[in-house]
């Protein structure tokens, strides 16, 4: 079957979305699950989605699926009867965006993987499905106000550098497989402490419990929904918020607020400000934290170099890029020696 993708312009697309009038809701989920023919899923999965007017970023693999799609709201309770239709998404939770306006995604892209999260684990009896112990946002609460509980954020540097729990254990990395073992190594020893994880929606910390167990610890628990879900519950039940700060998230709106917290800097001049943005110059696109003072000073970009860079026609820009490497960072490690403020 020829591979099915979008082959609209990405600019064309994006002013598209922006200027359609339609209210979109931002959804994400995944479930671990050994897929026999990923890329018969992969396209099935696409054209339907495509029928709903599904935007978004999914990764499907033997070892199941991870979804960060946006919905049109008149046809989400459609598209969640397809979703149920799948017998291994039957019931799934959909983690719902905190700070949204739909507009998070302007083209759909179905991506095939060697797994959904990349891990650098080559363990073949490692069972992914073995999980730590599953906790809503009050038993989350209960255990770690116990001084006892180590609690680890499963993200990367960049995504707690806006917001963490408190008391959280903050691993400076820049990938998920560098923290697998950087946290293994830190527990060394600590195999009968309780331990809890949590992330962005869930599906870092089902991994990362899983592994934990397969290598001797018994006391783990991860945070159900992750911190979008979290936000949730603690509003809804009226909880106390633990997280501080502002959520990373991977779309186009790069974060949502959870807390009126800014415990982040700017990277430029180093007032309060925890807005990501991505380098504009189409060479760099760093990702940075930049206030509204910044982005006028530099004009959307990172440094005096890049914003010369992008006062030059295309054409001179793109023979500028000729012969190199692209430089692609959007949510990547984010760290530069051009950023005076920027962790480094």
């Amino acid at each position: 079957m020829k591979r099915l993708h979008n082959k609209v312009d990405s600019k064309e697309l994006k002013q598209k979305m922006l200027a359609s009038p339609d209210k979109r809701f931002t959804v994400s989920f995944y479930r671990y699950e050994q897929l026999s023919n990923p890329e018969f899923f992969r396209d099935f999965l696409f054209i339907n989605w495509l029928s709903f007017d599904v935007y978004g970023r999914t990764y499907v693999s033997s070892e199941g699926i991870n979804a960060q799609i946006s919905i049109p709201m008149n046809r989400f309770e459609e598209f969640k009867t397809h979703l149920y239709s799948i017998s291994f998404l039957d019931g799934l939770r959909l983690n719902m965006a905190i700070e949204d306006d739909g507009k998070s995604f302007y083209k759909l892209k179905i991506k095939l993987r060697e797994k959904i999260v990349a891990d650098g684990l080559e363990d073949e009896s490692f069972d992914v499905t073995n999980t730590g112990k599953h906790l809503n946002a009050k038993e989350f609460n209960e255990l770690t106000d116990d001084e006892q509980t180590i609690l680890i954020d499963m993200r990367n540097h960049y995504e707690h550098e806006v917001g963490h729990f408190e008391g959280a254990i903050l691993p400076d990395v820049d990938t998920f497989r560098d923290e697998l073992q950087e946290v293994r190594e830190m527990l060394d020893g600590k195999e009968e402490k309780k331990i809890v994880m949590y992330c962005t929606g869930g599906i870092r910390c089902e991994k990362a419990s899983a592994w934990l167990k397969h290598e001797g610890f018994p006391n783990v628990h991860q945070l159900e929904g992750g911190i979008i879900e979290y936000s949730r519950q603690a509003e809804e039940e009226g909880l106390k918020n633990k997280f501080k700060g502002k959520n990373f998230v991977f779309d186009e709106r790069l974060g949502e607020r959870i807390s009126d917290e800014i415990i982040a800097s700017c990277h430029q001049c180093g007032q309060p400000c925890d807005d990501h943005t991505n380098c504009i110059n189409e060479a760099c696109h760093l990702l940075f934290i930049q206030c509204e003072s910044c982005k006028k000073k530099f004009d959307n970009t990172c440094s005096e170099d890049c914003k010369s860079i992008i006062q030059l026609s295309e054409e001179d820009q793109r023979e500028l890029r000729k012969g190199q490497e692209p430089r692609i960072n959007i949510f990547k490690k984010g760290r530069s020696e051009k950023l005076p403020y920027m962790k480094k």
